[in-house]
C-alpha cells in the first residue's frame, strides 16, 4: 500500500458505512418463457453529425514532442479555421481541472500522480508533479480553493495555493476497489470521477464491478451509483442509482449534475419472437445507447434491469430480458426517459461544459471525450463530441474533433476528456497517444 493520505485507509468507511455485500459477475440466463417487454423496442438511432463547416488538418507537433504516434503526420477533422496541436506529452493522461492560478491539472491513474502543466504561451508548458504516490487518481474538481481528487478507494480534499496541494483530508473513504476483500480483485470499473455543485456538495461515481453484477446495487456503499456528500461534509448518500460506469460527471451552467454513462455489453434481443433472449451481434452493435443524463435526487438509470432504446433524445426504457424479464425487479416503463445519448459502445469518458468560453456556435454546450468501442464491428470511432446547450438541456451529438480512426478501424489516438482553457482553446487528453492537445479557434 502506498503511503500518503491513504495511510489510514484500512478500516475507513464511507463516513460510517461498512463494506458488507459482494457482487456477482455471472450473467443470468434468459427466461425460458418469453415475456414481452413493455413495448416493442428498436435499435438505437443515436448518430453523430459533424459540426457545420469542418476541415481536415495536419496535427501540429513541435520537434521535441514528435515521438510515436507523431513520428509521422497525423490528420484530424476540426471546425473550419481551427487548428489542433500537440501541447504536451505524458504517459496515459486522463481527466483534467483548471486550477485557480491558471495551471492545468491532469490525473494519471497508471502512475498514481496528478500532474501540473503551467502554460507558457506558444512554448510547451512547464510540467511538474503536484501529487504523487496515490492510488489510481482519476477525477479532479475544484470547489473554490479546495482541490478534490478521486482515488480508487477514497475522495480527498486539499488546500490549493501557490501551485501546491496541502492539508489532505478524506472527504469520503472506504470506497470499493480491486483490493476490497469481498471483491477478490474483480473490479472492472475501479476509476472514480468527482464534481462539485454550486452549493459545495461533492458528487462522485462508484462504477459497477462488471457488465452484469446486480449485487452491486445492494452493496455497502452501493456500487453503480453517483454519491453525494452534503456541503460542509457528512455521510455520503446515493444521489443516482443504476449508473453502470458514470465516468463523465460534471455540473452544468445552471447547477444541474450531468452524467455520461457507459452502458451494457452483449444485451439480449428484447422483442417477442424467435430471436427473443438471444445475443445477436447485429443488435448488440447498436444497443443500448450510451446515456447522457441530467441527474436529480433519486434518479434511476436502470442498470442492469432496464435498457434504453431509440434516440438520440428522450430515450424510453425497456426491460432487460436477461436480468428483469418480468419487470419484477424494476418497472422500466415508469422510469423517466433519458435526456440524450450517443451510439452504443462509444465509451464516453470525460464530460465538461463550455459555458461561454468558445466562439459561437460552441459557446454554450457540453464536451465529451469519446474513447471508442473495444467490442464492436466496425469499431465506434473515438472523437471529441459537442452537445449544444438548449433551454436547460442538450441538443444532439456533433463531432467537434474526429479523424482518430482509419477506415480499417486502426487508431492513432483515443480522446479521454476535453475542457476549455482560460485562453479560449480546448484542451484534450489522449491516453493512447500519450498526449494533451490544444484545439484553437481562429483569432
Amino acid at each position: 500500500m502506498r503511503e500518503s493520505v491513504r495511510h489510514n485507509r484500512i478500516g475507513v468507511l464511507v463516513l460510517g458505512c461498512a463494506l458488507l455485500a459482494g457482487c456477482s459477475g455471472e450473467q443470468p440466463s434468459p427466461s425460458s418463457t418469453p415475456t414481452p417487454t413493455a413495448a416493442p423496442s428498436s435499435s438505437s438511432t443515436s448518430t453523430t453529425q459533424p459540426v457545420a463547416g469542418t476541415q481536415t488538418v495536419t496535427v501540429e507537433v513541435a520537434p521535441d514532442l514528435g515521438d510515436s504516434p507523431f513520428d509521422e503526420p497525423r490528420q484530424a477533422v476540426v471546425p473550419e479555421g481551427w487548428t489542433l496541436s500537440v501541447w504536451a506529452r505524458t504517459s496515459r493522461p486522463r481527466l483534467m481541472a483548471w486550477a485557480p492560478d491558471g495551471a492545468l491539472l491532469v490525473s494519471v491513474p497508471s502512475t498514481g500522480q496528478v500532474l501540473s502543466f503551467r502554460p507558457r504561451g506558444d512554448s510547451p508548458p512547464e510540467e511538474s508533479v503536484l501529487l504523487d504516490d496515490l492510488d489510481e487518481p482519476h477525477g479532479l474538481a475544484f470547489g473554490g480553493p479546495t482541490l478534490y481528487v478521486a482515488q480508487s478507494d477514497q475522495v480527498d480534499g486539499y488546500d490549493y495555493a501557490g501551485g501546491a496541494a496541502t492539508n489532505p483530508r478524506v472527504v469520503a473513504g472506504g470506497l470499493p476497489d480491486d483490493r476490497s476483500p469481498d471483491l477478490r480483485g474483480a473490479y472492472s470499473h475501479v476509476l472514480k470521477s468527482v464534481a462539485v455543485g454550486p452549493d459545495g456538495a461533492v458528487y462522485f461515481s462508484i462504477g459497477s464491478t462488471g457488465n452484469i453484477s446486480a449485487d452491486d446495487r445492494d452493496a455497502t456503499p452501493p456500487r453503480a451509483t453517483i454519491m453525494r456528500v452534503p456541503p460542509g461534509g457528512g455521510p455520503a448518500e446515493p444521489f443516482a442509482t443504476g449508473v453502470r460506469n458514470g465516468t463523465g460527471l460534471a455540473v452544468a451552467p445552471d447547477g444541474a449534475v450531468w452524467i455520461a454513462n457507459n452502458g451494457r455489453d452483449n444485451i439480449a434481443f428484447p422483442d417477442p419472437g424467435p430471436s427473443y433472449g438471444e445475443v445477436l451481434p447485429d443488435y448488440v452493435d447498436d444497443n443500448p445507447p450510451e446515456q447522457i443524463a441530467r441527474l436529480s435526487p433519486g434518479r434511476e438509470l436502470g442498470w442492469p434491469y432496464c435498457n434504453n432504446v431509440g434516440g438520440p433524445a428522450d430515450l424510453p426504457f425497456v426491460r432487460d430480458v436477461q436480468t428483469n424479464p418480468d419487470g419484477e425487479l424494476l418497472d422500466c416503463a415508469a422510469l423517466p426517459p433519458v435526456e440524450q445519448s450517443m451510439g452504443a459502445h462509444s465509451a464516453p469518458l470525460g464530460l465538461s461544459f463550455t459555458d461561454g468560453v468558445l466562439p459561437e456556435p460552441y459557446a454554450s454546450g457540453a464536451l465529451v471525450g469519446v474513447h471508442g468501442s473495444w467490442n464492436r464491428q466496425p469499431p465506434r470511432a473515438p472523437e471529441v463530441s459537442f452537445y449544444p446547450w438548449r433551454d436547460g438541456g442538450l441538443g444532439d451529438q456533433q463531432t467537434l474533433v474526429g479523424g482518430f480512426q482509419a477506415d480499417d478501424g486502426s487508431r492513432w489516438g483515443r480522446p479521454v476528456a476535453a475542457t476549455t482553457g482560460p485562453d479560449g482553446s480546448v484542451y484534450i487528453t489522449d491516453d493512447a497517444a500519450d498526449a494533451i492537445y490544444r484545439l484553437t479557434p481562429p483569432a
